[in-house]
């Protein structure tokens, strides 16, 4: 008896064990860079979770949570994104927190000959085509149209504007010199060897950029999902989103 007793004892420990949990975290694009390190500190913590990243234009990532996707996190560039998520009843409003800030500059290509130093300069004929992300899904690009707004050249540039899916496609677009100009964020700019920052917008200049995150509420996993959320606030994710040059709240 004994003997059988204790030979059920290592699979009673098997079961004890934690099961592997998998999240899957949409993130705006201008993101991947310092999400990538996040994901490995995590994973040092967590080793039964397993983190699928998806990056892409804010609003395009809320527009599919909307639409059924399987989503633990969502951590958009805006807050209006999240409020949008918010107002359908779609997030577990217990979680939602406000990590990050950014700022918006303009950036021409790094062996440019430009000689504008400010966002109401785009108007000058040497800049003939601007990019800028999709105002209606890329909250990068709804800031820009706050700064050309703010600076009462909108009117003026129409017709220069090439609008790309995300923040990441625009800052291509400047490195390769498809566009003469771009707007993305001080943290895409400060990843990238090709574009030289020409101006900061300032802060009056356009909406706050804040970049939240919360738990959606259809998440399989909410607690490992809402322990996840917990960690970008942690002084070990903080130092890695300062090391790409965000601020955090």
């Amino acid at each position: 008896m004994v003997f059988a007793l204790s030979g059920c004892q290592p699979a009673a420990k098997e079961e004890a064990k934690a099961e592997p949990v998998a999240l899957t975290i949409s993130a705006a694009a201008s993101l991947k860079d310092a999400m990538a390190e996040i994901q490995t500190l995590y994973l040092d913590e967590a080793p039964d979770t397993t983190l699928t990243l998806n990056f892409g234009s804010s609003g395009s990532l809320a527009q599919q949570i909307q639409q059924g996707a399987a989503v633990d996190v969502f951590m958009p560039a805006s807050a209006k994104d999240m409020t949008t998520l918010k107002d359908a009843g779609l997030l577990n409003e217990d979680t939602l927190k406000n990590i990050l800030g950014n700022e918006v500059v303009l950036v021409v290509p790094k062996d440019s000959k430009s000689t504008i130093t400010d966002f109401a300069q785009v108007v000058d004929p040497s800049i003939t085509n601007l990019g800028l992300g999709e105002p209606s899904s890329v909250p990068v690009g709804q800031y820009a149209v706050d700064v050309f707004t703010y600076y009462q050249v909108l009117d003026q540039i129409t017709e220069k504007i090439v609008y790309g899916k995300d923040v990441k496609e625009v800052l291509t677009w400047v490195e390769t010199g498809n566009v003469d100009a771009g707007v993305v964020y001080s943290t895409d700019a400060k990843a990238s060897t090709g574009v030289k920052v020409i101006a900061i917008a300032p802060a009056a200049s356009h909406k706050a950029i804040v970049y939240p995150a919360a738990v959606i509420k259809a998440s399989k996993n909410p607690d490992p999902a809402a322990a996840f959320v917990d960690f970008l606030s942690s002084d070990a994710a903080k130092a890695v989103f300062v090391k790409y040059g965000f601020t955090t709240l």
